[in-house]
């Protein structure tokens, strides 16, 4: 069953091809061999001629690239892999990754052809929104087809344009969100690192302190999104509210 980032094998775990793993970690799949030579990486499990990899390979590969964009060397973190390993603490941390990283999002993609889309959208929306919600991370388009990662985002976008916004202001608006969000998030994130993961970082981490870690992220996952929706509903009422009187008062 394909998911549009990676596959489900028959045990029901997810897995990916070479090229999809190593787009999914953001990193050349020319690497992939290398850090196999150098014993970052475990093989991939093999069915025939291909090669499946797994989470386990994913995370490893993010926490690869994360050390690497920290000044380690490749050496080095076969060194540090090696002593988490010796220690037993490399599983914890890399369950930990997975913890951390899994299940903020949940969305249902919705492909369909171009020409479904101006149905959809109607005369208003052109190939430029099209390229322009693409650049944004709205939709991926692969030739003829086009595919929207969240049917949520969809139902909304498709919602306003037949309340007559035009899809350019729309996409500004999104823009808008997407800075907003990701300002948010940042804020969200610092507080987690200084006063729950500490100044040591998660490599300096005991066991104990890493269930800890884990069973914050768990409890912390839900409110994030909780705070936001709230504060977002509670300003939405105020800016509302304030726009009906202001009207109100221009029709007297």
């Amino acid at each position: 069953m394909s998911t549009g980032a990676g596959t489900y094998g028959g045990d029901g775990r997810r897995r990916w091809r070479r090229e999809e793993v190593a787009r999914e970690a953001g990193v050349k799949v020319r690497n992939l061999r290398y850090y196999q030579e150098r014993g970052l990486l475990p093989p991939p499990r093999r069915e025939g001629r291909i090669g499946w990899y797994s989470d386990d390979h994913l995370t490893r590969l993010r926490l690869i690239s994360d050390l690497l964009g920290r000044g380690y060397t490749v050496n080095g973190i076969g060194e540090l892999l090696a002593a988490w390993e010796q220690g037993g603490g490399l599983s914890q941390l890399l369950g930990l990754e997975r913890e951390m990283t899994r299940d903020w999002v949940r969305e249902e993609p919705v492909t369909m052809t171009r020409a479904e889309l101006r149905e959809l959208f109607g005369p208003g929306a052109t190939a430029e929104h099209t390229r322009r919600a693409a650049e944004l991370g709205y939709v991926r388009v692969d030739g003829d087809r086009v595919t929207y990662p969240s049917r949520q985002l969809l139902e909304a976008t498709v919602a306003l344009v037949r309340q007559g916004m035009p899809p350019a202001e729309i996409l500004d608006a999104g823009e808008f969100v997407q800075d907003q969000a990701a300002a948010l998030a940042d804020r969200f994130v610092g507080l987690f690192r200084r006063h729950v993961i500490g100044p040591e970082g998660l490599g300096r981490l005991s066991a104990t302190q890493l269930d800890h870690v884990r069973e914050a992220v768990a409890a912390l996952r839900p409110v994030a999104g909780e705070v936001v929706a709230t504060e977002f509903a509670r300003a939405m009422g105020r800016r509302v509210e304030a726009e009906v009187a202001e009207l109100l008062r221009t029709e007297q």
